[in-house]
């Protein structure tokens, strides 16, 4: 296996330390730490309430990053959800493969290989990537609004690498 430098642009303000990449400001921690932070509430919540938390969350922090990145660098239309997985999966959460995507359909699926999740839990028999599924939604959305599409939509996974017969996660778009 090769190792390769990031491929995103990352800016370090010098003053505040605060991390960019393109337009936006991020944050750089280990993934032990992230998930062993996500674990940690899934234990006290429950897998189906932090589920629900994080599809709103995430569906919302979706919309603000693809409304940004759009306008930074001048995407419209799928050339915008294309951009969105290529960063997602050059941060390090996994490699996110657009299987199908059509905008006046408002329908999308996502292949998810190499899931930072299903790194730390391993085989445990449930989807443990839903932290993801909000963010399909809310991409789409942005998408279909810049546009002036009326379609809104659901995401769900459909499978997880995390689950037996699998090695790899899938994640449908539909109207709602």
């Amino acid at each position: 296996m090769a190792k390769i430098a990031p491929q995103l642009p990352i800016e370090v303000d010098s003053e505040t330390g605060v991390w960019t990449s393109d337009a936006l400001p991020m944050l750089y921690v280990p993934r032990h730490f992230f998930v062993n932070n996500h674990m940690g509430i899934e234990e006290v919540l429950g897998a189906d309430a932090y589920a629900e938390i994080l599809y709103k969350a995430g569906y919302k922090s979706a919309w603000h990053w693809c409304e940004k990145e759009a306008e930074c660098h001048g995407l419209e239309g799928v050339a915008v959800f294309e951009h969105y997985m290529k960063r997602l999966s050059q941060r390090g959460w996994g490699l996110f493969k657009i299987q199908d995507i059509d905008l006046d359909k408002g329908i999308a699926s996502v292949k998810l290989e190499h899931s930072a999740f299903v790194y730390v839990y391993g085989k445990v028999g449930r989807k443990v990537d839903y932290m993801f599924t909000g963010w399909f939604a809310g991409a789409m959305d942005q998408i279909l609004e810049a546009r002036g599409s009326k379609i809104r939509t659901v995401a769900e996974q459909v499978y997880g690498g995390s689950e037996e017969g699998h090695d790899d996660g899938l994640f449908v778009v539909k109207p709602l």
